[in-house]
């Protein structure tokens, strides 16, 4: 019987896990209310994304810039610019709707615990501070912007290296994110004791907030996907972009919604891009490369639930310091984890243009967690989706007019 359920446990996927978590820790919530070591595995599951995310976001970097080839002739240069315009955009798009209608949610910490920066002056500078942390002393104390940019220059510096050096770095880097998939499959059990936590202590009221968390999220990716995306395609095409867009969304989003990989949706990606007529040489390495830094849904995660988390704490953000998160998001999106719920482990660097704590950072995680049901595969089917439509839109832009789709 235990052999039985533990087999078909294995062979649900991640969602179905997560949402059984959910339901059994609000039950247990109810049913016990006083068994705190429930709790805990709430606690240790967020210990662990907290132990390993600093790794994760050096290796990631460092091994993607240390791996790139020069001399490739194609349309990859219109291609990436595509891609950063794109998911710089979306970060953007997070701040106005922030702005429109800004959430908060519930966090445990004190907001004494937090010294917000005093605008965009005192942003800047502490960002220049950190980007020269000792690299050692930045691991350590998770100084997300120090992790950054010394894994920029460590990676670029592996350019020159052998090719056995850069294979260290490789492995280095798949080692990283096989640890964190199998903290990420711990994550129906961590989210069970984060919504016995949540649930028993504040009762349901406490749930809202990640209701309409979630509703901004997914409105701000629908206004991405529907709205920024086709402008830029109209923009470099001149054209009327919806029958491509829908049929991106319609092939690639779709199966990308479930499968909730990137990396996972590279073949169907491939097969629409051959269907479009588009040159192999541009989009086998395109559509590669997208899944890894066209992360538009990324950016938009990022940053909801980074401004979330200061207004949660009284945080006053002007558009000068939000224009630098979006800088800072799209970065930082760029560099997301292959895995599920990747994207949400960089959300730390982020909040560290706050002021704001590791230890409250690592909550923002875990409420994207508990939301990442819906969130992280709307995300995943907007990014995917935007890795065929950009390198369309690159190609055809050197395609007669009337041939472009």
């Amino acid at each position: 019987m235990f052999h039985r359920i533990l087999s078909a446990w294995n062979r649900a996927n991640l969602i179905k896990r997560i949402s059984i978590g959910i339901i059994t820790g609000a039950l247990l919530a109810l049913i016990f209310p006083q068994a705190s070591a429930i709790s805990l595995l709430g606690q240790i599951f967020v210990g662990g994304l907290k132990a390993i995310a600093p790794l994760l976001v050096f290796t990631l970097v460092a091994n993607a810039l240390s791996q790139h080839q020069k001399g490739q002739k194609s349309n990859m240069k219109t291609v990436t610019i595509l891609y950063l315009i794109g998911t710089f955009a979306a970060a953007l798009v997070a701040v106005l709707a922030n702005y429109i209608y800004p959430v908060t949610i519930e966090l445990t910490a004190a907001s004494s615990e937090v010294s917000p920066p005093k605008g965009i002056g005192q942003v800047l500078s502490n960002l220049l501070l950190n980007l020269v942390d000792n690299p050692i002393n930045a691991l350590n104390k998770a100084n997300y912007i120090g992790i950054l940019s010394w894994a920029v220059v460590f990676g670029v510096a592996m350019r020159e290296a052998s090719q056995q050096s850069k294979e260290l770095f490789k492995t280095l880097a798949d080692i990283t994110s096989k640890i964190v998939e199998w903290i990420i499959n711990l994550a129906p059990f961590g989210i069970l004791g984060l919504v016995y936590t949540t649930i028993s202590g504040k009762g349901f009221e406490a749930l809202k907030s990640y209701g309409m968390l979630l509703l901004l999220l997914l409105a701000s990716m629908a206004l991405v996907a529907l709205a920024v995306n086709p402008l830029i395609v109209s923009i470099v095409l001149r054209k009327n972009p919806y029958p491509l867009v829908w049929r991106c969304l319609k092939v690639s989003g779709v199966t990308a919604f479930f499968t909730r990989s990137s990396a996972a949706n590279i073949p169907v990606n491939m097969k629409l891009c051959r269907d479009l007529g588009l040159n192999p040489e541009t989009y086998s390495v395109s559509i590669p490369l997208g899944s890894t830094i066209n992360m538009a849904g990324a950016a938009v995660t990022i940053n909801t639930l980074t401004l979330a988390a200061a207004n949660t704490l009284g945080i006053q953000v002007d558009f000068g310091t939000a224009f630098v998160l979006s800088i800072v998001a799209a970065i930082s999106a760029c560099g997301a984890s292959g895995v599920a719920g990747g994207s949400l482990l960089l959300i730390p660097v982020a909040c560290s243009l706050f002021g704001i704590p590791n230890d409250l950072a690592m909550q923002v995680v875990s409420v994207g967690f508990v939301i990442g049901v819906i969130q992280d595969s709307c995300k995943t089917a907007l990014n995917s989706s935007t890795d065929v439509l950009f390198t369309a839109t690159a190609e055809m832009s050197t395609w007669p007019k009337e041939k472009r789709y």
